[in-house]
């Protein structure tokens, strides 16, 4: 593929990645006007951010064997079209309960984009170079959380959050046409799934009975929850409680962004000399020291924004370490299976977040709150990893 064309091939399959980002991001420096104009509490804000990650989780498991038995870009302008009109109805949202409801389905809808972005890397590239892919598509979707909040905070600001959704709308209705226009099908019928969909959804009954898989599958998600925590809670931590403008919050949102890219980054470097898991090894317990930082720095002196900021880069930017690695590891114990274990994870990354993060707004959003979770969720992430064997293989129980 020459190199100009690639290049606009990983920016499109990038897009079609951080729709869901993008979704998330945008809207999180409205939280506070939300929950004022429905008069609920920030835990019911917080919700509608839960709500689409419990979505999500739902449409993976269905989009990933759909990718694999009609193809990879049917099952995505489905889901665009999902989350086009349910953006469209958010604007609309009469109450707080409704705004959840839509943002579920919403989830569902986007839950196309983060499967079918996958599956069509691993259609079209193998071995060190789908690595060499997967790296520059992480620089894009690293985008999201750089420019989305400031581009949300900007609208709400000027306009109302609701013309967020508007944006978002509009966002997604691009992405699909691009899709359409410029993307080849990856997925063509002669490699397609032969058997009935009943039969194929019995894969997923293999996968969650090996415990190794699940464990691996599991750290990716503690550690999508300890991000998603600090997601829901980062809002209020920062606006309430230290009083940042929407504007400031947006650049204080940023700059822990640059803590996940500049992770990712490290991670490709780290892959060519240590294997995933021993790299998941030496990183997990310096996320863990990190995140007992922002609780003491939170108890010591809870005053002070960079005291909490500094340890709390660290641990979003090991996030960006421990996914990708734990993610791979667990794919590799199920090569024949790797669309349905794809789902799998995405799936238990989407669902698990979506239980454990509104804990802390259950808790009251302090940073206090934000750092114990992520403490408790990461420290568990560790002992999961600490208890797979250096040469994990398939274990169905």
């Amino acid at each position: 593929m020459p190199n100009a064309r690639l290049i606009g091939f990983v920016f499109l399959l990038g897009a079609m990645a951080a729709v869901p980002a993008v979704t998330v991001d945008m809207y999180l420096p409205s939280l506070p006007e939300v929950a004022a104009d429905f008069r609920t509490s920030s835990a019911n804000a917080s919700a509608t951010i839960t709500g689409m990650l419990i979505g999500g989780a739902v449409g993976q498991i269905l989009v990933g064997t759909l990718s694999d038995k009609f193809g990879r870009k049917a099952p995505f302008a489905v889901g665009l079209l999902i989350h086009t009109a349910t953006s469209i109805a958010c604007i609309f949202a009469p109450s707080i309960f409704s705004l959840i409801a839509l943002r579920v389905l919403q989830g569902i809808g986007n839950a196309a984009a983060t499967v079918t972005s996958m599956a069509i890397i691993r259609d079209r590239f193998h071995g060190a170079r789908a690595a060499a892919i997967m790296s520059r598509l992480m620089l894009v979707i690293g985008l999201a959380p750089l420019l989305a909040p400031t581009v949300g905070g900007f609208i709400a600001t000027h306009w109302h959050w609701r013309a967020v959704f508007g944006v978002l709308a509009t966002f997604g209705a691009l992405v699909l046409l691009a899709t359409l226009v410029f993307m080849p099908e990856t997925h063509p019928p002669q490699r397609r799934m032969k058997e009935p969909l009943r039969k194929a959804f019995r894969t997923y009954g293999i996968l969650v009975r090996d415990k190794q898989f699940m464990a691996l599958a599991i750290v990716p998600a503690l550690a999508l929850s300890a991000l998603f925590s600090y997601v829901a809670a980062s809002p209020f931590v920062l606006r309430e409680g230290f009083g940042l403008s929407e504007g400031q919050f947006a650049i204080v949102f940023a700059i822990n962004g640059l803590g996940i890219v500049a992770g990712a980054q490290v991670n490709a470097r780290l892959v060519a000399t240590m294997t995933p898991l021993r790299i998941l090894r030496r990183a997990m317990p310096i996320e863990v020291i990190m995140a007992l930082g922002v609780v003491l720095a939170a108890l010591i002196v809870p005053s002070s924004l960079i005291a909490i900021s500094i340890p709390l880069f660290i641990v979003l930017a090991l996030n960006a370490v421990v996914m990708p690695n734990a993610t791979a590891t667990a794919l590799s114990l199920h090569g024949e299976r790797a669309g349905s274990a794809a789902a799998v994870v995405g799936a238990t990354q989407a669902g698990l977040a979506g239980i454990i993060s509104p804990v802390v707004g259950l808790l009251g959003s302090t940073a206090v709150a934000m750092g114990s979770l992520i403490a408790i969720v990461v420290t568990i992430g560790y002992i999961l990893v600490r208890a797979v064997p250096e040469q994990p293989g398939p274990s169905i129980a």
